[in-house]
């Protein structure tokens, strides 16, 4: 590093993968969170600090917060699927849980697990990034609050992404707005218990900053490495500005506030930056002039490996296919699609589906979160860590995942069904996002809302309408079926189907039709497939492949 000017923004990460999208549970406030800031400090030896485990969590979030068990664990488990882990460990920890036979086996299980505690707490304070106002709900927007908003020209501009999860303005303004807040919610009990006005005379520790990583990144001008944010407050030149005293070993609390106010600005590798200057993608699978109006960008030519964004608007009645290094391990944004085909055969960080209408999407395996927001008759099929739906219609969801679907506010007519596809690549995929088959509970959603907990917004597939989906493209790999095969019932189905098939087979060579009735027969049977194309949709997937009939042959992409 050199000493030129210091660069700090806000990770988007934390907010898009993070941040679940729904109101948080009102004890989530500041003044619950400080509570449970100075409970874990006292309670160092019994698993609280500076790790907090399962069991020590569910204490304070059961018995204290009054929080249900399940959903105690929904917002850990979230966090720690956010740390750095490896595949191997994921698919250990896979493992693990498939060879518990009963709930107590599981829950002794969890309680191994730990998360940092400071960054949690970080991470409970985030949840209320879409805390319901209702300042906002009657004028539309929020007022001022109480502390000014930083004097960027950027935060000026109203921002075209009304999802705060993937809008990099709200992410930078929430964290300048609450700064205050997110700084004391990291001091030593002694500190949480002074007056606001005594902050200014207080210090905050090593740990303290260390945690604050967990949101703030940033890089020196004129460099392109990234760091966190303690390696650049404890870099040598810039203790005088960050306030860092190498005689206490902690920082001082106002000039730490002051250092970071000063430098924080928008994310380079954020969503707004991807739209503005990403570069357009080319797919191998799109009919040439059809989408004119469809915007795809991505940021991979210049973000860092975990800053990876691809943005797709606008696709209209297209067959968009992509398998390559481009979307591996990329943040994805599909918006306002529509009346299309989207395949996405790479592993995915995470993928969010916004305003989508009349829509297949086949993913690639999921690492963190598949989100789908106000769309309708949709299919998606996926392997994917975790899925959440909001606001959604007539969606059908084809999906292998180690989490319970999360079912939040707004659906109507959802359908659950099992994983029912393939292509080659598939199984290394999910080797190098941590995924494995089991355990798979695709048809145990979750109903996280406000309105109550009424289940009939879905329903599970039954096998009666139940039909495998074949992926038209040949690619290099040794996947040839789908992996965890299907369910018994689903399963027994299609064994039935393919027994009438050779029973119709056998009755038409039996007939022992002559030249003449074969050819009409043949004619027949044609016409009742193509009215069958048009009916469901078929015909236009059909045609936009047409053109691209020898590419098909080769890796999309």
């Amino acid at each position: 590093m050199d000493q030129s000017g210091v660069l700090l923004w806000v990770k988007a990460e934390p907010f898009i993968v993070g941040a679940l999208q729904v109101p948080p549970p009102s004890k989530f406030s500041l003044h619950y969170l400080r509570k449970i800031a100075a409970y874990v400090r006292t309670r160092a030896t019994e698993g609280a600090y500076p790790r907090l485990y399962w069991a020590t969590w569910r204490h304070i979030a059961c018995g204290k917060l009054q929080l249900a068990k399940e959903l105690a664990w929904l917002y850990f488990e979230i966090f720690d699927n956010l740390s750095v882990k490896t595949p191997e460990e994921r698919l250990e920890w896979s493992e693990i849980l498939s060879n518990c036979m009963t709930e107590d086996e599981v829950e002794k299980q969890r309680n191994q697990l730990s998360v940092d505690t400071l960054q949690f707490l970080l991470f409970l304070y985030i949840q209320q990034l879409n805390k319901l106002s209702l300042r906002t709900s009657l004028i539309g927007e929020e007022w001022p609050g109480p502390r000014s908003r930083p004097q960027s020209p950027s935060l000026t501009e109203r921002p075209s992404c009304h999802n705060k999860n993937w809008n990099d303005y709200s992410h930078q303004a929430f964290v300048c707005d609450h700064l205050l807040d997110l700084l004391e919610l990291l001091l030593e009990p002694e500190q949480l218990t002074a007056s606001f006005h005594s902050t200014h005379s207080s210090v905050v520790s090593r740990e303290a900053v260390l945690a604050l990583s967990f949101l703030i990144e940033g890089t020196v001008s004129r460099t392109r490495k990234v760091y966190p944010l303690h390696e650049l407050a404890l870099w040598q030149p810039l203790h005088a500005d960050s306030g860092f005293s190498k005689i206490s070993k902690t920082f001082s609390f106002y000039k730490l506030e002051a250092w970071l106010r000063a430098c924080l600005t928008a994310n380079p590798f954020g969503p707004s930056a991807c739209l503005k200057s990403g570069k357009k993608l080319a797919w191998a699978h799109q009919v040439e002039g059809a989408t004119k109006r469809a915007k795809i960008a991505c940021n991979t030519h210049v973000a860092p490996r975990l800053h990876r964004m691809v943005v797709m608007s606008q696709v209209y009645k297209q067959t968009l296919a992509k398998s390559s290094d481009t979307l591996v391990g990329a943040h994805i944004r599909a918006h306002c699609c529509n009346e299309s085909f989207i395949y996405l055969l790479s592993p995915l960080r995470s993928v969010t589906i916004e305003k989508c209408r009349n829509t297949t999407f086949v993913l690639g395996p999921v690492e963190t979160a598949l989100h789908l927001q106000d769309c309708e008759n949709l299919k998606v099929i996926a392997v994917c860590h975790r899925l959440s739906i909001s606001s959604t219609t007539a969606c059908t969801f084809h999906v292998m995942t180690p989490s319970r679907p999360l079912i939040l506010s707004g659906n109507q007519n959802v359908t659950f069904a099992p994983f029912h596809t393939h292509y080659p690549m598939l199984e290394d995929h999910m080797a190098r996002t941590g995924l494995a088959t089991v355990p798979n509970y695709w048809d145990n959603p979750m109903v996280v809302c406000r309105e109550g907990s009424d289940t009939r917004v879905f329903r599970l597939l039954p096998p009666s309408e139940f039909y495998i989906f074949i992926i038209p493209f040949e690619m290099e790999g040794d996947t040839a079926e789908i992996p965890g095969g299907l369910p018994s019932a689903y399963q027994k189905v299609l064994a039935q189907r393919e027994r009438k098939i050779q029973i119709w087979q056998k009755t038409v060579k039996e007939a022992r039709l002559t030249k003449e009735q074969r050819k009409q027969f043949q004619v027949f049977v044609e016409n009742k497939f193509y009215e069958w194309l048009i009916n469901t949709g078929h015909r236009q997937q059909l045609d936009s492949l047409v053109p691209h009939a020898a590419a098909s042959k080769q890796e999309p992409g």
